[in-house]
C-alpha cells in the first residue's frame, strides 16, 4: 500500500511540474496573440477610418470672371467709311453688296470702340442708269454689317443716296429744233436737195448738243469716303 501511494504521488507532483513549465509559454502565446490583435485592430481601424469616410473634395477651381457688359454705340453714331469697289448709276443693281472699311474710329465716352479698318459690307438699295432723252440717273446705297473684333453684326444705317437730273426734255428739244433749223436753211438754199442736206445736218447738230448738254451717270469710285448714320444703337460685344 505505500508503495502505491508513493507512485500515486510521483504521478501527481509530475503532473504539478508539467502544469508549471507550461503556464509561461501559455500566457507568453496568449499576450503575443494579444499584442498582435490589438495591432490588427488597430491598422483595420486605421484603413477603416481611411477607406469609410467620405474623402474632402477638391478645391473647386476659381470661377473666371463674367466678361465686360457690351458697349452701346448709340444711335445717330456717324461711320465714315472707304468703298472697297466702285458703285455706280449702270454698273451698279439693286441688291448688290459691297465691300468698305471704316476710315475713322468710332468712339464712346472717349474710347475707341471701332477701330478704324474695320471691315464692313453694304447694298445697293437702288441703281438706275440715265434714261434717253428723258429721265434722270439714281443710287442709293446703305451699311448692312461691320467686323468688331472678330464678330461681324448686323446695322441699320441712313442710306447715301446720289440723284442725276435727266436733261432729257431740254436735249429732245435742241435735238427737234436743230433738225428743223437745218432743213428751213437748206430749203431757202437749194429746194429738196438742199432741205434734205439741211436736215441731216441739223439732225447732226441737235445729237452733237445733246451729247454736249452732257448728261452723266453716278458713279462712286473705290476708296470713296461716305458716312452713314446709325438708325438704331449698335452693341458692341467683348472680343471672343
Amino acid at each position: 500500500m505505500r508503495t502505491r501511494s508513493l507512485y500515486a504521488l510521483t504521478i501527481v507532483l509530475l503532473f504539478a511540474l508539467a502544469a508549471c513549465s507550461s503556464k509561461p509559454a501559455d500566457t507568453a502565446a496568449t499576450s503575443t496573440a494579444q499584442n498582435t490583435g490589438t495591432s490588427n485592430a488597430a491598422g483595420n481601424n486605421t484603413m477603416g477610418s481611411s477607406a469609410g469616410q467620405p474623402v474632402a473634395p477638391a478645391a473647386a477651381p476659381a470661377a473666371a470672371p463674367a466678361p465686360p457688359p457690351p458697349v452701346v454705340v448709340p444711335a445717330g453714331t456717324t461711320l465714315t467709311v472707304r468703298l472697297g469697289q466702285a458703285v455706280g448709276s449702270k454698273i451698279s443693281s439693286p441688291g448688290d453688296s459691297f465691300t468698305a472699311t471704316l476710315a475713322e474710329a468710332v468712339e464712346v465716352d472717349g474710347n475707341t470702340v471701332i477701330p478704324a479698318g474695320a471691315a464692313a459690307k453694304g447694298k445697293v438699295v437702288d441703281a438706275k442708269p440715265l434714261g434717253k432723252l428723258k429721265g434722270g440717273a439714281l443710287l442709293e446705297i446703305r451699311l448692312t454689317s461691320i467686323k468688331v473684333n472678330g464678330i461681324e453684326q448686323g446695322i441699320d444705317t441712313t442710306a447715301v443716296e446720289r440723284q442725276e437730273k435727266g436733261k432729257g426734255k431740254r436735249s429732245a428739244v435742241m435735238a427737234g429744233g436743230g433738225a428743223a433749223l437745218g432743213g428751213i436753211i437748206g430749203g431757202i438754199a437749194g429746194g429738196g436737195k438742199g432741205a434734205a442736206i439741211g436736215l441731216l445736218a441739223g439732225g447732226g447738230a441737235g445729237g452733237a448738243g445733246a451729247a454736249y448738254t452732257g448728261n452723266k451717270e453716278i458713279v462712286l469710285p473705290a476708296e470713296a469716303a461716305l458716312s452713314f448714320k446709325l438708325k438704331a444703337p449698335l452693341e458692341v460685344k467683348a472680343a471672343q
